[in-house]
């Protein structure tokens, strides 16, 4: 269970850094508004998947939120992937 919790939350944390970077360095510099307004929308899901994480560490929610969280996680790599293909204009 602690190795899900590793791979889950290193995979998601590094998608999410590299989104957050392609937001301002691709397609070129200055950055356009609507990749800055998506790596913003994308920081305010990953604040609220580690606040219920944290709590969750903590003994403060029950174990049946663990699925909440791997689905939050879900979503934001989901929306992190899509992110960086609109970013890099794929497809």
């Amino acid at each position: 269970d602690r190795i899900i919790n590793l791979v889950v939350g290193s995979l998601t944390s590094l998608l999410i850094l590299v989104t957050l970077i392609s937001a301002f360095v691709f397609p070129q510099l200055p950055p356009k508004p609507l990749n800055i307004f998506f790596a913003v929308c994308i920081s305010l899901s990953s604040i609220t998947a580690c606040i219920l994480i944290y709590w969750y560490r903590q003994g403060d929610l029950e174990p049946k939120f663990r699925n909440l969280i791997y689905y939050i996680l879900f979503s934001i790599i989901m929306l992190c992937i899509c992110a960086n293909l609109y970013f890099h204009d794929v497809g």
